[in-house]
């Protein structure tokens, strides 16, 4: 595939940058549509994009995202835009010939209660936990259409499911962002205000599991090149980690030496998360390289410099 025409959707994003950087490092023509000009939830604009960019993969990372107090209070904003944006950039791929749709889902599709580790084939077997079960949803009907295109008109549409991302470049506004970036900008405010508290929000029981961004991107470049099948693939880490535990991890790599308030007021979210990496192991070679507790210090030195 080295020189095709690659059409990162998102590229300007956080994952998305280690996805264009890495498909230009390995030869590609790509190109990152910027949201100034192309609004993805726009048909037209969907159109003038293929008209631009003409490509012969499209990567669709672009996405509304955030964390639970997000997902909260904008679900209905979270189900739309993410559902928009997908149906209509593979509707429009497959009228134009594009070789290949590569369609980036999320954990959040998984059931509630799922057995962990988490198997692609239990991915049906319940509904969403509540709070992100909207954005889940939008985002699950790509596999859905990529399934449905594959077998009506042949379209090579995949379907990924990566576990949750940090690294260097996440989002820290603490209005959108997710656990980690939230936790190291908490830990570190505290830190400079003088504070010997910090809230962190449910009882730290739920678990999750978190993969670097760079070690996603690589995933993503590597099923693009060599994954052309229907089942969805999960991206992951291969561990578990609870949120207590967690919290400890980043105030020790921050230096935060106060107190961890837990607001049980607050919603833990789904209770576990952790997927099983073995399809993508298999299918096209794909295993997370780097150690968490160093991507954790890269993350956290990242954000001091900022």
């Amino acid at each position: 595939m080295a020189c095709s025409r690659v059409t990162v959707t998102g590229g300007g994003g956080f994952v998305g940058r280690y996805v264009a950087g890495l498909f230009r490092k390995r030869g590609y023509d790509v190109f990152v549509p910027r949201r100034v000009e192309y609004d993805l939830t726009r048909e037209a604009d969907v159109i003038r994009l293929y008209a631009a960019a003409q490509p012969e993969i499209v990567v669709h990372l672009a996405a509304v995202v955030g964390g639970i107090g997000a997902n909260r209070t904008q679900p209905g904003r979270f189900f739309y835009e993410n559902l928009q944006m997908g149906t209509m950039m593979m509707e429009h791929a497959r009228l134009r010939g594009v070789k290949k749709f590569v369609g980036i889902g999320t954990i959040c599709s998984y059931p509630k209660i799922t057995p962990v580790p988490f198997s692609e084939d239990d991915l049906w077997a319940g509904y969403p936990e509540e709070t992100n079960a909207p954005y889940g949803m939008a985002k699950k009907m790509m596999l859905v259409q990529g399934q449905a295109y594959r077998q009506q008109y042949g379209f090579n549409a995949i379907h990924l499911l990566p576990v949750n991302l940090y690294g260097p470049g996440d989002n820290f506004d603490p209005e959108s962002s997710h656990v980690i970036p939230a936790l190291i900008r908490k830990c570190i405010e505290a830190i400079d205000r003088g504070d010997h508290e910090i809230v962190v929000w449910g009882d730290g029981s739920a678990t999750r599991e978190f993969l670097y961004v760079e070690d996603c991107a690589e995933a993503i470049v590597m099923a693009t090149e060599r994954y052309d099948a229907a089942e969805p693939v999960n991206i992951g880490a291969g561990f578990e980690i609870s949120i207590r535990d967690l919290t400890a991890l980043i105030a020790e790599a921050c230096g935060f030496v106060g107190r961890v308030h837990w607001d049980w007021t607050k919603p833990n979210g789904q209770p576990r998360r952790s997927v099983d990496t073995s399809r993508a192991a298999a299918l096209f070679g794909f295993s997370a390289h780097t150690p968490f507790e160093e991507g954790l210090a890269r993350t956290v030195a990242w954000y001091r410099q900022r």
